[in-house]
């Protein structure tokens, strides 16, 4: 509800209008104020029954009660949350008796969950209930959450709007516990980002006995006054886990004075990677404190050591301890060749760092959390015979693209300790890194961990991020699933992520980006900017300088389909234009999110692919003024945004790589042409099937159709076309390049009519070229020969065994065509509208599922 605007001289005056009528009827709240807001006029602060319970008048102090000795995470939390009150109301709450308070805080131990909380209106008072400390500080920030505060007011910088009043209906409940138990972050791939920040804003001194001249490797330190940033946003996000950043360019978490503390403060579990055995990180830590060789063949006392001493560190402190033995950094164990050799030595090491830890930590091996993280060729030995011991958790981990390469059997999924997820929202390797932006699709998350957590991995989900205020939308999906993992059944991807836009940027504003979003996770998951280069790195070294392979012309078509390289282009300048009408209208408190988490990707983005797909149409001066306009969007970033706060936060070149350089000139006869075939075709989305068997699932925002098809094993899709001519045509089925996360294999097979269905196998060995290819697509296209007549025909598409997820499929008489992305032209839209609603006829009497 608005009101017209008032002259200027009382511009700065509040009016508040409380009109009452029945005890049923709605209370309207004004602010008249100098608004930014889009309209500048009144802007509804808060509307609510007469019958709900007001917590903040808009007069006094929100007043609260806690209770006595309470745990640091509790009053941490609770200092958090006066803060982000005094920012929502203008008033720093109040502590007053449990009597007079209108938030009661308290434990209750009835909450039979571990960290659970409910939050009730009971006796004219709110009270907040936790099942114990980290419950209660959930609870607690959840308030925060109803004011309107998002998790994001410091990383992201999003200023909660102003509120008048406070309000919750009179019978609000809620109540809620995690469905992960250890759930948080690794800080992975610092150099770039994490690290300079850290070391621009915070100083920091190291334990007794250790310099920053220890280790030659060393550029510096993340200060416990930095990591206390992370922990905010962590216990925001309803976490409770940190793996510190490890690499060899980072002075070690436990050499740094007041981590550890830092860390207990706000009730964080410290766990630690894939190669940082018993909390030691050896990829620099044994460089100052060990003895000799790292190899627990010729060295093993030295090792033994070396773990024991920072255990008798840890006694009193909460960790998951990383079971096993990598090579000092991201390598194979030493010492050891043959697979069955490195079998033998990783079992007796596991025996005897069981033993450490029944020495130094707990008697009672079973209640300390272990975890065994098959990385990499640790899953080779792991599936070789390797004894892991019932109590320990196995953290599964996804191929470093999003797809989960394995998870617990039937047998496996009875074992105490659990299963975990290891995950990747950023990665440095091969076939090419992907540190700059963080564009994993949600719904490739969402499918992912659904599969995860339905395999019973449980009790620890940790995801990969380089910087968190650069992953922050996809961290938050995959921490708001760790916490309530029905919570996207309920809304879905789409929603999940319209809500997210709303809440940050105002319902106008909002709205007005969620379809440009949506557009951009499209387009990224055709190829990310990181990958725009066609080009590949830890290749041999002999053979390319820096083991890199150089850019190269993308597979975009010059001619294809109406030009699919300009399609693509162009579909990218739509979203820029709706990002910036956006921009237009936001209020100034709202900018610096804007610009960090919306229009620098957006933006970015788009100018990567303008540089080099202008490049490879011979337009150098456009390919230049697109790298020219990442490097200021970056200067933005790094020195203008909220007023240099995330300076040396934002690389543009993270290892300088190919991709990331300036466009050379080309000579004419460099330009790539194309030459225009015939469009004899039928392309069409997953989705847009004639007929489906049941238990199928449609999942939002994933693939290239940002609408791929999960196929359970057995399941089939049907789709009904016509040809005008009879020939021989190629069907081309793409498909989500899953992995066979069941050890078995990964077929499906395609039958046109009454022929033989062709069964083919989308299973790749790992790093393959065929692999490498997949992923960079994300897309597996898999092709087979048909023989067809002029005339109606039925294509079926069957799984035959799990984790099937359909994309598009195109058929094609031109079996030479030259191109890159299927099309989606005008004269298909029509076709697919038509399979749509089809679809949604035939299914709803099925019991067809949608997966939201």
């Amino acid at each position: 509800m608005q009101i017209n605007r008032l002259p200027y001289y009382i511009i700065s005056l509040l009016f508040v209008s409380l009109t009452a009528f029945s005890a049923k009827e709605r209370i309207t709240v004004y602010t008249i104020g100098d608004s930014t807001m889009a309209n500048k006029n009144t802007v509804v602060i808060a509307e609510y029954l007469k019958t709900d319970f007001v917590w903040f008048d808009g007069k006094t102090p929100i007043t609260y009660s806690a209770p006595t000795n309470i745990a640091p995470v509790v009053s941490t939390a609770l200092e958090m949350w006066k803060d982000d009150m005094q920012q929502v109301t203008g008033l720093v709450p109040k502590e007053t008796s449990a009597k007079k308070a209108k938030v009661h805080i308290i434990q209750d131990d009835s909450l039979s969950k571990k960290e659970a909380f409910s939050i009730s209106i009971k006796n004219n008072q709110i009270v907040v209930a936790g099942s114990d400390a980290r419950g209660i500080a959930y609870g607690i920030l959840e308030l925060s959450r109803l004011a309107g505060v998002s998790p994001w007011i410091w990383w992201g910088d999003v200023a909660p709007e102003k509120k008048s009043v406070l309000a919750l209906p009179a019978g609000f409940i809620t109540a809620q516990s995690p469905s992960v138990e250890f759930r948080g972050i690794f800080i992975n791939d610092e150099d770039w980002s994490s690290l300079p920040w850290a070391m621009k804003n915070y100083s920091c001194q190291l334990i007794d006995s250790i310099k920053i001249t220890d280790n030659k490797r060393w550029k510096g330190a993340i200060a416990p006054e930095a990591y206390e940033k992370y922990f905010q946003l962590l216990l925001r996000l309803r976490a409770n886990t940190i793996l510190p950043a490890m690499h060899e360019c980072t002075v070690p978490f436990y050499f740094v004075k007041g981590n550890r503390e830092m860390a207990e403060r706000y009730g964080m579990v410290v766990a630690a990677s894939h190669c940082e055995p018993l909390m030691s990180n050896a990829a620099t830590e044994w460089d100052v404190r060990g003895k000799g060789a790292y190899n627990y063949i010729t060295n093993k006392d030295a090792v033994l050591d070396f773990w024991s001493s920072r255990l008798k560190e840890l006694v009193r402190s909460e960790n998951i301890f990383t079971i096993g033995m990598r090579g000092k950094h991201d390598g194979s164990m030493e010492g050891v060749k043959t697979l069955q050799e490195k079998t033998n030595a990783l079992q007796q090491v596991i025996y005897d760092q069981r033993d450490l830890l029944k020495k130094d930590i707990n008697k009672d091996i079973a209640v300390i959390p272990q975890q065994f993280v098959p990385y990499k060729e640790v899953l080779e030995i792991y599936e070789n015979g390797l004894d892991i011991p019932e109590d320990i958790m196995l953290t599964w981990c996804d191929d470093n693209y999003g797809y989960m390469t394995r998870l617990s059997d039937p047998s496996e999924q009875k074992r105490s300790g659990g299963a975990g997820v290891y995950y990747h929202l950023s990665y440095w390797g091969r076939p090419h890194s992907y540190l700059w932006l963080c564009t994993t699709q949600p719904g490739l998350i969402y499918n992912e961990m659904c599969e995860a957590y339905n395999h019973n991995a449980r009790r620890l989900w940790v995801a990969n991020v380089h910087d968190p205020k650069i992953a922050a939308y996809h961290l938050e999906l995959f921490l708001d699933m760790a916490w309530n993992v029905k919570t996207l059944h309920a809304t879905s991807p789409l929603a999940h992520l319209k809500n997210t836009l709303v809440r940050d940027y105002g319902q106008q504003v909002g709205e007005k980006i969620f379809p440009a979003m949506q557009e951009f996770y499209r387009l990224t998951a055709i190829r990310k900017p990181e990958f725009m280069g066609w080009s590949q790195i830890e290749l041999d070294r002999k053979k390319y300088p820096r083991g890199m392979s150089p850019v190269t012309d993308t597979e975009f078509s010059l001619t294809e389909f109406g030009g699919e390289l300009d399609t693509y282009l162009s579909d990218y300048e739509k979203i820029r234009r709706m990002v910036s009408e956006a921009e237009k209208i936001l209020p100034a408190e709202k900018k610096d999110a804007f610009f960090a988490q919306i229009k620098y990707p957006v933006f970015c983005a788009a100018a990567m692919a303008g540089k080099w797909l202008h490049r490879q149409k011979g337009d150098y001066d456009k390919s230049l003024q697109a790298y020219n306009e990442i490097l200021s969007l970056t200067d933005d970033y790094n020195n203008t945004l909220s007023g240099g706060k995330w300076k040396h936060s934002m690389s543009c070149n993270p290892a300088k790589l190919p991709v990331f350089e300036a466009p050379d000139r080309r000579s004419q006869e460099e330009v790539a042409v194309g030459q225009v075939r015939n469009d004899n075709y039928i392309a069409t989305n997953a989705c847009n099937f004639t007929e489906s068997s049941s238990q199928v699932e449609v999942i939002e925002m994933l693939g290239h159709s940002m609408k791929a098809v999960n196929l359970p094993k057995g399941g089939s899709l049907t789709y009904a076309f016509e040809t005008g001519q009879e020939g021989e045509a190629v069907l081309r089925t793409a498909l989500i390049p899953t992995q066979s996360n069941d050890r078995g294999d990964l077929r499906f097979s395609v039958r046109i009519d009454d022929e033989e269905p062709q069964v083919i196998s989308l299973k790749e060995p790992f790093r393959s070229e065929q692999w490498k290819r997949n992923v960079l697509r994300g897309q597996a296209v898999k092709t087979t020969k048909h023989h067809l007549k002029k005339g109606k025909h039925t294509l079926t598409i069957t799984a035959l065994d799990n984790h099937i997820v359909v994309d598009q499929w195109m058929l094609d008489f031109d079996a030479e065509r030259k191109f890159y992305v299927f099309p989606n032209h005008a004269s298909n839209v029509l076709h697919e509208t038509v399979f749509r609603i089809r679809n949604k006829m035939i299914n709803f009497a099925r019991g067809f599922t949608y997966k939201k």
